[in-house]
């Protein structure tokens, strides 16, 4: 039998414990309420954290800016609590809601948009890796990086692809950006003109690093044949002051036999065989130009490490997905008309049949070969069965 003072010195022990257990308790449920959740929020695409070369101070004077390496595992999409850096915002009982209802209906697509983007980005590794192999840091050069265009408050990075829904996408930026109310309200002359897109190459070399490093890199493709058609339709078949004189008179005085004067003069007329035998030839009479230059050179996509690869062929719903991803608002959606020539009919694979009939199975096998690592990069299927 325990002795009466034993017996008191335990019940004491138990009371003191059972006080100490209360006061945690309530100090914790103190320090709960008083801080904001911080892993939740709206799901983001947060770019890796690529291996970087740490370089002596002399060598950060050269005029290359870090980019990325390749071969390497591909990027993968993360989430992260909100779009805009160091700000970690509370979660209302409402919001909470919408993104619990938002995930249950759209998981099962989401889910599936992200192996797809693995797929790609995996596909673009190996194919770099063929081409590119790399055993050391390359970096990137200004003129490299001229095609990128930045948006800070999401944090994205958008290199233009032209004839791959680059007016459309800048339109996006500008909203993104506040520049503009409404995406319907920005003609093309604005979105492509008024400087109101910063370009990458604009700022200093340690914030282009920066960027580089730690952004949503962006790139959307399209089928290579079909991109060359609609440039060569919207650039050589409707009237164009610029491409009618520089490059229309150009090729016309180059590999048209008998040229009239008038076409001499004005340089329209153009036809498709004719401006891919400028394509195809070494020493063109004038330079290339984006509209028709290769997406690997456009963007350098074995050089810089792309988070997200939409195609132009499921343009709605890759822009879709990654405007939710980066938090973009609801009322931000992406845009499906067409400003330039808008009573033409889109540039289709039939339209691009078309034109392609036009060429010799010589032709197109150039074309094909001109074009060819952007098939491999982003795995498009042969246009034509007699290519190879």
């Amino acid at each position: 039998m325990m002795p009466p003072h034993s017996l008191l010195c335990s019940l004491w022990c138990v009371l003191l414990l059972g006080v100490g257990s209360l006061l945690l308790l309530v100090h914790l449920q103190h320090l709960t309420d008083s801080v904001p959740q911080q892993n939740t929020g709206v799901p983001v695409l947060e770019a890796p954290e690529w291996p970087m070369e740490k370089l002596p101070v002399a060598a950060r004077q050269v005029n290359d800016i870090p980019a990325g390496l390749f071969p390497m595992s591909p990027p993968i999409l993360r989430l992260c609590s909100d779009p805009l850096v160091g700000i970690q915002q509370p979660v209302t009982k409402r919001r909470r809601k919408q993104l619990l209802k938002s995930a249950l209906s759209g998981g099962e697509e989401s889910l599936q948009q992200r192996r797809t983007q693995e797929s790609r980005r995996h596909l673009l590794t190996a194919t770099c890796s063929r081409f590119h192999p790399v055993h050391s840091i390359q970096r990137a050069t200004l003129q490299q990086v001229s095609r990128i265009y930045v948006e800070d408050r999401y944090r994205l990075l958008y290199c233009e692809v032209p004839k791959a829904a680059c007016s459309n996408w800048k339109r996006v930026l500008m909203m993104l950006g506040g520049r503009a109310h409404s995406i319907q309200d920005i003609p093309h002359d604005m979105a492509h003109y008024s400087n109101q897109l910063r370009r990458l190459d604009s700022y200093d070399r340690a914030g282009i690093a920066e960027r580089l490093r730690s952004y949503t890199k962006v790139l959307f493709t399209r089928e290579p044949f079909e991109r060359l058609v609609s440039a060569f339709r919207d650039k050589f078949e409707s009237p164009n002051s610029y491409y009618h004189p520089v490059f229309g008179r150009a090729i016309i005085s180059r590999y048209r036999a008998n040229a009239t004067g008038s076409a001499l003069k004005t340089g329209a007329g153009v036809t498709f065989r004719e401006f891919v035998q400028y394509l195809l030839d070494m020493h063109r009479p004038v330079g290339m130009d984006i509209h028709w230059e290769q997406v690997s050179k456009l963007c350098s996509p074995c050089l810089i490490p792309y988070n997200f690869i939409g195609k132009f062929e499921s343009l709605e719903e890759d822009a879709n997905f990654l405007l939710h991803s980066i938090g973009a608002p609801d009322n931000i959606t992406f845009p499906d008309f067409k400003d330039r020539n808008p009573l033409e009919e889109r540039t289709s694979s039939r339209i691009t049949r078309e034109y392609f009939s036009q060429l010799n199975g010589t032709e197109r096998q150039k074309v094909f070969e001109f074009y060819y690592r952007d098939y491999l990069m982003f795995s498009y299927p042969k246009p034509f069965p007699d290519l190879h």
